[in-house]
């Protein structure tokens, strides 16, 4: 889709009253109409999808967001939040229409305070989370919260889609990570629950809400977010296994030796590790010999159990190779090492990028499920679409698979996408929806995956859902489009859905 700059500099009214009273508040750093520094921003990290912006807003702080969102509100200016736009469904990106507000949170910046006795920090949502593990190193914690997007992902957009990564099996989603929010709502009035208690009864834990709403009920600012101590040593671990079922069983066994020492175990099949293998250069293969399934294992410490971390791994090692479960393995002899295996784990979405085009389902089933899962999906895909491989890999042990179909050489990207590949896509949701699983498990809908969700969501929840938006945003003003299907006896959304610029409300409204 073709950015049409002109657009930006339009005087539509009321769009220019607007603009004039947005200007009027966040001056010229808050409110960008420079193409060349808005067009940037308009298109998603995967490059599906662009589109036009009325502006790009950027509140300096959480009063100014406030009174933005009253002035949207006014107006009736739809605004589309955006953290560091390395979402995966295109949650982040206005429509076409040129009408939407991008809200950018980046100047969200502060880390507020960190409280080490409590292990938790107070910051905005435009905090980086590389920045924020710095950060918490500083006073000997960790955010336990990773992901290969770290250097851009932002806190608010991490609270927003409820971000997972590959901490999940022990510490979580971002939804366990978040304390407490600081949120402003469609009207531009703020809640703000950024202190938190062990124990609180007052109704509905609003928060709860907000986590993993996409933007659509209101806008994440700042959060309290909890901390751990940092840790004392790890062990990474790469191991050699015959059999996704045969991972399965070095990962109960791990557990059963190890408990919360466990902090991650990640498979990948060998096809994904010599794609890799061919995209870097450098990269080397952890271990000598080919093996159907490979398995990347990190196991952490406080000071308290630095001293035996290592000797604890090597005995769970060596139980697994008795076992059978393990056909070789390799211990990082450093951190250099380690990182090295993690990068390979890292940079198999890139890798696959560089092999042409492939339809990326983030998607979850019942975690002793997975390996039969896998071997029943894989098989099926592949027939019904002669020339396509499918590969898996993902988070063994939270059930994410990362379930990924890539396309026959030579095909039009483009073509292939919006015919082939959207019917895959349609077939393998299917799959999981048969085997009692999820469409996301951990990127969210956006606008990728909602009417995903209308066919084949609970149609309780649905309605629900779209309750709990019309209460919260009765002006649909908030992320249009995204996450919430619309109902199925209305041939659109309505205007303020659509994100187009209504008349301004009255003095008196």
């Amino acid at each position: 889709m073709t950015v049409h700059k002109q657009a930006m500099t339009e005087k539509l009214s009321p769009s220019g009253d607007f603009l004039d009273a947005a200007l009027a508040l966040l001056g010229p750093r808050g409110l960008i109409r420079d193409p060349d520094l808005v067009e940037p921003w308009l298109t998603d990290w995967r490059g599906r999808y662009t589109g036009r912006a009325l502006a790009l807003a950027a509140p300096g702080d959480t009063a100014e967001l406030s009174a933005l969102i009253k002035l949207c509100a006014h107006y009736r200016v739809a605004v589309v939040p955006q953290g560091g736009n390395s979402g995966m469904v295109g949650g982040a990106t206005p429509d076409a229409q040129g009408h939407q507000l991008l809200l950018s949170l980046r100047r969200l910046n502060q880390i507020k305070a960190i409280d080490v006795n409590a292990r938790q920090v107070t910051c905005g949502a435009g905090v980086v989370l590389q920045t924020l593990h710095e950060e918490a190193a500083k006073h000997d914690l960790r955010f336990a919260l990773t992901l290969g997007g770290k250097g851009s992902a932002t806190v608010g957009g991490l609270i927003s889609t409820n971000a997972g990564g590959t901490q999940v099996l022990r510490h979580g989603t971002m939804r366990k990570q978040v304390l407490g929010v600081e949120a402003v709502l469609a009207d531009g009035s703020i809640f703000s629950a950024l202190t938190p208690l062990k124990k609180d009864n007052r109704g509905f834990d609003l928060k709860q809400l907000l986590i993993g709403s996409e933007g659509t009920l209101g806008v994440v600012a700042a959060a309290t977010l909890r901390l751990l101590p940092a840790i004392a040593d790890r062990v990474v671990v790469w191991a050699g296994t015959s059999s996704l079922p045969t991972a399965r069983a070095l990962l109960l066994h791990a557990e059963a030796a190890l408990g919360d020492a466990l902090e991650g175990f990640e498979v990948l099949p060998q096809s994904c590790l010599e794609a890799v293998l061919e995209l870097l250069p450098d990269a080397r293969a952890p271990l000598a010999d080919a093996h159907p399934w490979h398995a990347l294992i990190e196991v952490v410490a406080d000071r308290a159990g630095a001293a035996a971390l290592a000797g604890r791994v090597e005995a769970m090692l060596s139980e697994a190779f008795e076992a059978g479960l393990v056909a070789d393995a390799a211990i990082a002899a450093n951190e250099a090492q380690a990182e090295a295996f993690w990068l390979i784990r890292e940079s198999i979405s890139p890798a696959e990028r560089a092999q042409g085009p492939a339809m990326q389902h983030d998607i979850s089933v019942p975690v002793e499920r997975m390996p039969d899962f896998v071997a029943t999906a894989v098989p099926i895909i592949e027939a019904h679409w002669p020339g396509t491989r499918a590969i898996a890999f993902g988070h063994l042990g939270d059930g994410n698979v990362h379930f990924h179909v890539i396309a026959p050489p030579g095909v039009d990207r483009a073509v292939w996408e919006a015919g082939d590949g959207t019917a895959i896509s349609h077939e393998v949701y299917d799959l999981v929806v048969a085997w009692h699983g999820s469409i996301s498990a951990e990127h969210g809908i956006g606008q990728t995956k909602r009417d995903e969700l209308a066919r084949l969501g609970d149609p309780v929840a649905l309605e629900l859902m779209r309750r709990v938006k019309a209460a919260l945003d009765p002006l649909g003003l908030l992320n249009p489009g995204k996450l919430v299907p619309p109902r199925t006896d209305t041939l659109a959304d309505t205007p303020a859905d659509s994100g187009a610029i209504l008349a301004p409300a009255s003095a008196n409204a």
